[in-house]
């Protein structure tokens, strides 16, 4: 005769206790604190009875959770606000949830949520900027089960889905202003120029070119931050300092500038202080400029002159990769699965505001 399976009930009476108390301390959940005596009594019974747990059953067993994760370098700065803005808008509408990981330029960061994937099992991850090299092989691996996408600088090679951006024509757009105005005498003002960070290379390159097409590339001076910066966790004035303190190192140095550009808007603002601390009119004596039409850009006394480009449109469109590919993950038509890259061609536009006009005459 086959013997009766055991209750929490029979291990209940056999320790001399509630069928509460049987469960809280099988399930390790204790709403009260048991003593010693009573949870060994408690196990005890379990094993001579025989008695197992009853399997639960999971909610949503089997659904994956609407997650995307979104790698971060820097939620200090509003561009990669804005980036968010636009992934989370997009995936807000297809019910998707968002887990940033902000891994403030460190390799130990990236690497350390890039592990924690399998565990948080998204259904699409998405980088606001280009992966380290480092975890480029990583990166294709989770890309044969997860989707990727990547806002990425043009012509970088990379095997998975992406969003590119060219930041050439950026820093060309920012240099043809200028020069339209009649300024031959400027100065660049960006944030560490590093292999890592190329897309600010690719600006300063373009707007290079842009001068030196118009025959004047030794009149562009470049100062960019010292490398150590990027080491640091980056602040929410990060950027504004690199602009204000490289800008007062430049006014001791040269007096013949009439413009200082920044390669983004939080760089500018620190210049606009600077020069005015130092007592300089803006755009009387200098003009000033900036590049990502952040909200703060039309908010200040003199609202700065800066390019649009339309960010969190960039942000929307990596989301929309992301949902195009889960959608047709299980509808394959070939052998392997393509990997796209898609290009984005949002125009970029000058935003001219009051701080640039023309060169003072000396």
């Amino acid at each position: 005769m086959e013997r009766k399976k055991a209750t929490s009930s029979d291990v209940a009476k056999r320790a001399g206790v509630s069928q509460a108390t049987v469960s809280m301390v099988l399930n390790k959940k204790y709403n009260v604190s048991f003593s010693k005596d009573v949870i060994d009594r408690v196990e005890s019974a379990a094993r001579e009875l025989g008695y197992e747990l009853p399997k639960r059953r999971r909610k949503r067993e089997g659904r994956r959770e609407k997650l995307l994760v979104v790698f971060c370098p820097n939620l200090t700065n509003p561009y990669y606000v804005m980036l968010l803005q636009g992934i989370e808008s997009r995936a807000t509408e297809q019910g998707y949830g968002l887990f940033v990981c902000n891994t403030q330029r460190s390799l130990e960061l990236e690497e350390r949520y890039l592990k924690m994937l399998p565990s948080l099992n998204p259904q699409g991850v998405i980088y606001t900027c280009n992966p380290s090299r480092n975890f480029m092989s990583m990166l294709e691996q989770i890309s044969r089960t997860i989707p990727i996408a990547v806002i990425n600088n043009q012509n970088e090679k990379l095997d998975v889905d992406a969003v590119e951006l060219d930041n050439s024509k950026l820093g060309r757009i920012m240099a043809k202003h200028l020069l339209e105005l009649g300024h031959k005498k400027v100065a660049y003002i960006c944030p560490p120029l590093t292999a890592r960070q190329k897309q600010r290379s690719k600006r300063v390159e373009g707007f290079l070119a842009e001068f030196k097409e118009a025959g004047f590339d030794g009149n562009v001076i470049i100062k960019a931050a010292n490398e150590a910066i990027d080491r640091d966790v980056p602040g929410i004035d990060s950027e504004y300092r690199i602009g204000y303190d490289l800008t007062k190192e430049l006014m001791r140095e040269r007096h013949d500038l009439t413009a200082i550009v920044g390669l983004n808007d939080m760089i500018a603002f620190g210049i606009l202080d600077a020069l005015y601390e130092e007592r300089y009119k803006v755009p009387g004596d200098i003009s000033v400029m900036g590049c990502d039409n952040t909200l703060f850009a039309k908010m200040r006394k003199v609202s700065l002159t800066t390019v649009e480009h339309f960010v969190i449109y960039k942000g929307r469109d990596a989301c929309d990769i992301i949902m195009k590919k889960i959608k047709t993950k299980n509808q394959r038509y070939a052998d392997m699965e393509p990997v796209s890259i898609y290009h984005v061609e949002y125009e970029p536009r000058i935003v001219a505001r009051g701080t640039t006009g023309y060169p003072k005459v000396k």
